[in-house]
């Protein structure tokens, strides 16, 4: 049995991002002064540093529902009569899997192999394992687990040094000028500057590169998926109470209220100046904002499909929700291919009338189209890339 609001919410957060071939952005930059425009382009790009945009939520989604799935995934396993060995190498399997293929496609069109471990399948890779043995927990040892990540992700920060005034900022790649600086508390969480981005400065060395590893311009961690762990722990609690036999209703309550009050416990953090809500290095505030947010997101899903009943409307994002494996691939290797082939063979009528960034526009929307398409034909023929 499958929870259809879980395939729909999966297959509108992967279109969501494989939306980025669009590059909404650049067509938002002709519009400077049109409100509607701006909206689009903040939440189709992420915030610099602090805060969030609709775009940030993507990868906490997708983090978040791996734990959500997980009840389902071992439950359908242990009825097709798989021992715990089987389980557990499966979950091995997978944990390796998944980190090998974020840095596969991470490598394309590198002259070597590209060692990061900040894609989104990495991460979830390298804390499943954890994930996995927390499935077989009581709720009490999750909810305790991901309170201790948390608190220990913070410690870890508070007490790593923070930059002083003379640190070097344009050597990790942050110029001297930017505007998102933190002072105070909350500098032991700036850009490249903070106990993550150390770590990484000595552990990504470690493999051959093309060069020295310095910083991240992005200012992405590998330790992200610490505190990223905590995301699939709060699903995994998700999972766990949408599978109990608590009336929907109930269930509904819980999600709504769980989701209002990690929005609320992170922002409130944020503003006190106890941990600053970032989402490129996963701060614990930001773990429970995003979490918050993608809990009431998933609410309202479960309200309309598994409460309601109403999902004939939801098939075009169930299949692709059902398929999230393959459509990342593809996003990330077919993508420039298919814009090409559209201007290659349709160009001539494609651009017509069209200038500046639209001209990109139209062949990258087909093409997120035409991926789209392939989802719903892999469904209908029950063709499934799972891990």
């Amino acid at each position: 049995m499958r929870l259809g609001s879980l395939d729909a919410f999966r297959g509108l957060t992967m279109l969501y991002m494989a939306s980025e071939m669009w590059r909404l952005p650049a067509v938002a930059a002709r519009f400077p002064d049109n409100a509607l425009w701006q909206f689009i382009a903040y939440h189709t790009s992420h915030v610099a540093w602090t805060g969030g945009s609709a775009w940030d939520l993507i990868q906490p989604a997708f983090m978040f529902m791996v734990g959500v799935a997980l009840p389902w995934s071992v439950a359908n396993r242990r009825a097709r009569g798989q021992g715990l060995r089987h389980l557990w190498l499966h979950a091995l399997w997978r944990s390796v899997a998944l980190v090998l293929l974020g840095i596969f496609l991470r490598s394309v069109n590198r002259p070597m192999t590209h060692f990061t471990f900040v894609d989104v399948l990495t991460q979830i890779g390298l804390g499943y394992l954890i994930l996995f043995l927390l499935a077989w927990q009581p709720r009490r040892v999750q909810v305790a687990a991901a309170v201790l990540i948390l608190l220990a992700y913070w410690a870890g920060f508070a007490l790593y040094p923070a930059p002083g005034a003379g640190f070097d900022y344009p050597r990790v790649g942050v110029p001297s000028d930017w505007p998102h600086h933190l002072s105070g508390f909350a500098a032991h969480w700036d850009k490249n500057s903070n106990l993550a981005a150390a770590f990484d400065q000595g552990f990504l060395n470690v493999f051959p590169r093309e060069k020295p590893f310095v910083f991240n311009d992005g200012g992405y961690q590998t330790l992200n998926f610490v505190p990223s762990l905590a995301t699939m722990i709060f699903g995994l609690l998700a999972g766990g109470w949408l599978r109990s036999e608590k009336p929907s209703r109930y269930k509904l309550r819980w999600l709504i209220g769980v989701g209002l009050a990690g929005i609320a416990l992170g922002w409130l953090l944020g503003v006190t100046g106890v941990c600053p809500v970032v989402k490129r290095i996963w701060t614990p505030s930001w773990t429970l904002v995003s979490a918050g947010g993608v809990v009431l997101l998933l609410a309202a899903f479960y309200w309309v499909i598994d409460v309601r009943g109403k999902a004939a409307w939801s098939y075009a994002l169930r299949a692709v929700g059902m398929n999230s494996i393959a459509l990342y691939c593809m996003a990330h290797l077919w993508d420039k291919f298919l814009a090409q082939s559209f201007n290659i063979h349709f160009g001539w009528n494609l651009s017509a009338g069209l200038s500046g960034p639209w001209v990109a526009f139209v062949p990258a929307f087909l093409a997120w189209c035409v991926l789209w398409w392939i989802c719903i034909w892999m469904d209908r023929r029950k063709l499934y890339i799972r891990l």
